[in-house]
């Protein structure tokens, strides 16, 4: 039996979570190095005349194999644990290369608001975002929606090698860049369909 108004069950997942020095500064050289050899290209939403509004930045595709392993285990036991201690989603992996990200001030490089999942793509239920830069450049900050409100924000973290995890379906963005360039890792753990 369904009752309204049912005070009975509490929602327990957390907005977001976080876990600094995931990477050290050697190794988020590493990973940019790895990244720029990658030749990142113009990241695309929607259609092309509405895209520089909503996004303007560059990825490149990291594939899980021999050089990257590394990588996807500091992401993937970080992530576990930060899921199974605070999200306790029914996750299941990886299903989609990490995405290297650049934004730079010369073009005000930003993502504005936008959710990790849709009808059309696979069941992303946390989303990553692993800080690769140090945190010289100005802007740039993920913002995290909380509430109905403008004030109703959460900028995140910016610690180089840091990993922020939030739930996929979180309203957020990347503001513009306005001093320098921002690089980071981004990445989304997939399960079966909420329920």
């Amino acid at each position: 039996m369904i009752l309204p108004f049912s005070t009975s069950f509490k929602d327990s997942a957390y907005l977001y979570a976080y876990k600094e020095k995931v990477f050290t500064k050697e190794e988020c050289e590493k990973i940019i190095k790895i990244g720029k050899l990658l030749k990142p290209i113009k990241a695309t939403v929607g259609d092309e005349g509405r895209m520089s509004k909503i996004r303007r930045s560059k990825i490149s595709w990291l594939a899980a194999n021999a050089d990257t392993q590394w990588i996807y285990s500091a992401i993937a036991e970080t992530a576990l644990k930060l899921n199974d201690k605070y999200f306790k989603f029914d996750i299941r992996g990886f299903t989609e290369p990490l995405q290297f990200s650049y934004y730079n001030s010369r073009n005000k490089g930003h993502y504005n608001y936008h959710i990790d999942s849709g009808a059309d793509i696979l069941v992303r239920k946390l989303s990553l975002s692993i800080q690769l830069s140090p945190p010289t450049y100005k802007g740039g900050d993920i913002v995290l929606k909380i509430g109905s409100h403008k004030e109703d924000v959460y900028k995140m973290i910016r610690t180089q090698g840091s990993l922020i995890a939030f739930p996929s379906y979180a309203l957020h963005k990347v503001s513009p860049v306005t001093k320098g360039e921002r690089y980071s890792l981004v990445s989304w753990l997939t399960g079966p369909s909420f329920k």
